[in-house]
């Protein structure tokens, strides 16, 4: 496991993650037409997944912490980053 201990795949891991966590979400609660409709009153919604999407990404840094690879971690908290920027700066 020690090969794999980069920053780059963990922040890759870390931005994959929720987006694929995201599309499933929507595609299985059957969101999509709501997401259209509503247009910019989705904003609040969003900022809700966004801010849930970020949880697969918790449960990969406590695995990657048990099993002692810390830069693999570390850059999938860094790239959970952007998720939890964006849904700050939705709620505004």
């Amino acid at each position: 496991m020690q090969r794999f201990d980069r920053y780059w795949i963990g922040i890759t891991l870390g931005l994959l993650l929720p987006l694929l966590f995201c599309v499933v979400y929507i595609d299985n609660f059957h969101l999509w037409n709501a997401i259209r409709q509503l247009g910019s009153a989705i904003y609040p919604t969003m900022s809700k997944l966004l801010l849930l999407s970020v949880f697969p990404n918790m449960a990969l840094v406590f695995v990657f912490y048990t099993t002692d690879t810390w830069r693999l971690s570390k850059g999938v908290l860094i790239g959970a980053m952007p998720y939890m920027i964006g849904a700050t700066l939705l709620t505004i």
